[in-house]
């Protein structure tokens, strides 16, 4: 993003002083003991937030011009901003864009999950895996359902975070759902295409440490 779209970005962002407190309220992050199964699709939230394809200066120039407007379009287009903000090294950026949408964003609405869980991954690819727990958390847990993305998401998180008897706890809730599709970690690559190689790898890791002690339910 040039420098006259980041100062337009940072202008209708909250402000700075608020947004950078935020990670602090998020981090060291208590989770409930997973459920016995995670059936619940919930494909919605699992989505990439584009409004317009692509994520060069053109793009940009309309995004910000969308996020001017109101409804759904101008929630999509700051959700994406965000999101390139993120990709392009600009944490503070994007956190400022995140916070804005979900500031304008009711707890009922059904774009919620789907900011929380991207907001997730982005914390989580820009090394903040404390933070993203909280957004997944946010976004699966502290809901009535109980989506599939949950157990190895969560799982991933918590391993990064050195926090591994929970991670394989979390990973024994996908187990439990679908055992057929997750006690072998060569699954795991079709199970989730979206996720790059060290992702998986990372996870591998955790459906090994399952595999070589499953924990008991409950």
């Amino acid at each position: 993003m040039n420098l006259s779209i980041r100062r337009r970005a940072g202008a209708l962002a909250l402000p700075l002083a608020f947004v950078l407190l935020l990670p602090l309220a998020l981090h060291a992050q208590s989770l409930p003991a997973p459920k016995e199964f995670y059936f619940d699709g919930s494909g919605s939230t699992t989505q990439p937030l584009v409004l317009l394809p692509g994520n060069d200066a053109a793009v940009q120039e309309r995004l910000l011009k969308a996020m001017k407007g109101h409804g759904r379009n101008a929630e999509l287009a700051t959700a994406q901003l965000a999101h390139i903000a993120y990709a392009s090294g600009r944490a503070e950026t994007g956190r400022a864009l995140y916070a804005r949408v979900l500031s304008a964003l009711g707890n009922n609405s059904q774009l919620r999950a789907p900011v929380l869980w991207n907001y997730g991954w982005d914390l989580y690819r820009s090394g903040d895996a404390e933070s993203a727990l909280a957004r997944w958390r946010e976004a699966g847990i502290d809901t009535y359902n109980n989506p599939s993305w949950v157990p190895p998401t969560l799982a991933l998180g918590l391993w990064t975070l050195d926090r591994r008897d929970e991670a394989v706890k979390w990973y024994a809730a996908a187990v439990r759902t679908e055992p057929l599709r997750w006690n072998d970690p060569a699954n795991l690559a079709a199970l989730l295409p979206e996720w790059d190689a060290a992702d998986l790898a990372k996870l591998a890791e955790v459906a090994a440490a399952w595999k070589a002690a499953p924990p008991s339910w409950p």
